[in-house]
């Protein structure tokens, strides 16, 4: 691997954990950890969350990472069926192209 996509795997894990976190947040009644959220993961089907989740994800991705990173911005040009088999994965990736400065 180059520097570069090592630096992008390394982003791509941090950023990973960092969405974990978030999601523990927003889905009190879950126990998950870093461990258990995997980039394959939907957020629909594997973890269960509704629009209003989403919505308060999205709050939590503006604090952490201001307007790089505007959640309703990328899911507003996502189709129904997309949104619905959106990944963590999928998010990972969007933001860290955001984070390096990439346009959507």
């Amino acid at each position: 691997m180059t520097e570069s996509e090592l630096a992008t795997v390394a982003d791509e894990q941090e950023v990973l954990a960092e969405i974990a976190d978030m999601l523990a947040q927003v889905l009190e009644d879950m126990e998950l950890t870093a461990t258990e959220v995997g980039m394959a993961d939907t957020f629909h089907e594997d973890l269960g969350m509704e629009s209003i989740d989403l919505v308060m994800l999205g709050n939590l991705l503006t604090e952490r990472y201001g307007d790089k990173v505007n959640f309703a911005e990328f899911a507003a040009e996502l189709d129904l069926e997309a949104i619905i088999a959106l990944t963590v994965g999928d998010l990972v990736t969007y933001i860290v192209r955001r984070l390096g400065g990439e346009e959507h």
